[in-house]
């Protein structure tokens, strides 16, 4: 089973809940990234709803199993995957590894209700758009099964598809699943982002390429990367 994310139109910068762009929802006192190599603020990219995560149809067996199940088998049921990258001098600053301080990623519990502004100093710290995002499960193979089995059935362009949710990430390289910096641990994956719907206000993940975002479910620790 792959859980689509699809086009669901404009939204407004502030929406709750997954969407690509727009102003982060992050707790009280949360300070803006800056990049580890210039020293820039990175641009926000995404917020996922660890929620959404989720199947839509949880298996009969699972609730009595849920308490031990959940945190290995399930993304979270709570709070925010947030990610930024640096795209101040592109392609300088390694925002593609996981661990080179070019992009952070965060996840945030259900105190995640204040909206933040990045820093006065210069850098790209926004997409050009914000943008709503629909789910739908599809029982096919892969996520690439996936997005063409949806493309046929529905007739809408192929780059409507930004990404897939939960289940497993579709590497265009090797698979490079981080490991968690606190318990060393391999990282659960929460989301797979494609660039965007349209290219001039899509992310960069260096043309064409995919973005990876995960967590760890025991440390609340995050790790975001792209390939391409």
């Amino acid at each position: 089973m792959v859980k689509l994310m699809t086009y669901a139109g404009p939204a407004a910068a502030d929406a709750p809940g997954t969407r690509t762009g727009g102003v982060p929802h992050v707790p009280a006192g949360f300070e803006w990234p800056l990049c580890a190599e210039c020293d820039g603020p990175m641009q926000f990219v995404a917020q996922v709803s660890l929620a959404d995560a989720l199947p839509d149809a949880l298996p009969d067996a699972l609730p009595d199993a849920l308490p031990d199940a959940l945190p290995d088998a399930l993304p979270g049921t709570e709070g925010l995957l947030s990610i930024f990258m640096c795209q101040n001098d592109p392609g300088l600053c390694e925002e593609w590894e996981a661990t080179a301080g070019g992009n952070h990623a965060y996840v945030f519990g259900a105190d995640a209700v204040h909206l933040t502004v990045p820093p006065a100093e210069d850098g790209i710290t926004a997409l050009d758009e914000t943008c709503a995002v629909d789910y739908e499960e599809l029982a096919t193979g892969d996520y690439l099964d996936a997005g063409d089995a949806w493309h046929q059935r529905t007739g809408r362009p192929k780059r409507e598809v930004l990404g897939q949710i939960g289940g497993q990430a579709l590497w265009l390289q090797n698979d490079e699943t981080p490991a968690c910096e606190g318990c060393d641990r391999p990282m659960t994956f929460v989301v797979q982002l494609e660039e965007g719907h349209n290219h001039r206000t899509s992310a960069n993940f260096g043309g064409g390429g995919c973005g990876y975002g995960f967590r760890c479910t025991s440390c609340a620790t995050a790790a975001f990367l792209w390939q391409c």
